[in-house]
This record gives C-alpha cells, structure tokens and sequence, in this order.
C-alpha cells in the first residue's frame, strides 16, 4: 500500500426501541498533507444504557477524537497523538460526572465504550476501550482484533471493567498490524457482535457486488430479525 492510502466505507446506527440513540459513530479522511501525515481515522463508541447522559459521552468522545486528533504535532508518531487526546478525552468526560449530580453513581454517569481505527500508510493502529470490538476480514474469516473488557458474573449478569469517563485513569489496549489493499475491517457496537455470530457477520461483508453501506444496513437489520430491538451500529471500512 503507498502513501496515497484511499478507502471505501459505510455505516449504519439504529436506536431500536429506544428514544434516543446511545451509539456514536464517525470517519474522517483529511485533504493535503495531513493524509500522508495522519492518516484516516474512525471511531465508533457505546454509551451505558443505565445512565441518561450517556449518549453526550459517546458523541463528545468520537467527535472530540476526530477533531483532536488531526490537531496534534505532526512529529508525534500516531500512537503517542491517540492516546493524547484519548486520555484529556477521558479526563474531562470524568470531571463531566463528578460536577453533576451522578457523581457518586458512576453508573448513571458520562460513560462510554470507544473503539478507534487510524490507517496510515500501510499500517492500521487499533486503540480499544470497553466492548465495542473491531474485525478484520481475513482469509475469508471474520477475525477479531480487540479484547472485551467486560466481566461475565453469570450467563444473564456482567459489568464493564473498562470504559471512558469511569475513572480519573484510563488503561488502552494498543496494537498495530499490516494492511494490504482489499483488507476490510468492521467496528460494531454490542449490539450487533453480541446477537450475530462471525460466520453471519463475515458472510454479509464478503457479499459481492454490495456497497459497505448496505452491508452495515445489513448487519443491523439481522440483529434486529433476532428479536433484538437494541441499539445497533456497524461501521465497515476497506482499504484500497
């Protein structure tokens, strides 16, 4: 893969029967320069469905990345850039709770999950909080590439061991791995992993001849025939 990185993409988020979508998702492909420098980036974060404010800290933790991220020293390397700006990110979405009236109950606090994809030149450097996950299609196979932080208490009960805005502190899992043209890597809320199995998953990404848009719609729109009626968001993003 040269320099001049380029991708296709697509996306979908539904908020099921819920009044308001928790779930936030974005992509930015920068013009000049900063594409070479930067790279492209995506994020994709899930709010805590017991707290009313959650979704506040999903869209400022996306958008704030995004933003913050392309305004880094173009001399930091792109892991030193992330987790810059995901660790104020954390801290403010923190400083969010403790002001409000939930600060003693963090679970109806500013809480989030964020999964962030940078591409740059050959290289896809994965950032990871919570249990958003990130896929890659490879060998035909659905591959994950991130851990859940989440702890099973029993098969009906668990809990985040990780996420932004719990805590004045913030523990991010980091990898990096090669890219070659034609790589597709999906990002998914909960909603979707956790009601369609990899081989569907992978299935409806390899379906030839369909858009990535619709191959999200399509994601969605399987988990929601499982009776599912939670908030969904797939973003699918391909090399070329």
């Amino acid at each position: 893969m040269t320099s001049s990185l380029s991708v296709s993409a697509g996306q979908y988020s539904d908020a099921g029967v819920k009044p308001v979508n928790q779930d936030f998702h974005g992509l930015l492909v920068p013009k000049g320069h900063q594409l070479i420098t930067k790279g492209i980036a995506v994020a994709i974060a899930d709010g805590i469905s017991s707290s009313n404010v959650s979704q506040i800290a999903s869209e400022s933790a996306v958008a704030g990345f995004l933003s913050d991220y392309f305004s880094t020293p173009e001399s930091w390397s792109v892991k030193q850039s992330a987790q810059r700006v995901l660790l104020a990110t954390n801290a403010w979405l923190h400083a969010q709770t403790r002001q409000s009236q939930y600060r003693y109950d963090r679970d109806r606090g500013y809480v989030c999950t964020l999964s962030v994809m940078v591409l740059r030149s050959a290289t896809a450097h994965l950032f990871h909080i919570g249990d958003t996950r990130i896929y890659r299609v490879h060998h035909d196979q659905l591959e994950q590439l991130s851990t859940d932080h989440r702890l099973w208490l029993s098969p009906e009960e668990s809990c985040l061991t990780r996420a932004m805005g719990i805590g004045h502190q913030l523990d991010i899992d980091y990898r990096s791995l090669p890219i070659q043209p034609g790589d597709t890597f999906l990002l998914a809320t909960d909603g979707i992993h956790g009601h369609l199995d990899e081989r569907t998953m992978a299935g409806i990404l390899r379906e030839p001849g369909a858009d990535l848009d619709a191959s999200a719609r399509r994601l969605a729109a399987h988990s929601l025939d499982q009776g599912r009626h939670t908030q969904t968001t797939a973003h699918a993003t391909r090399a070329n």
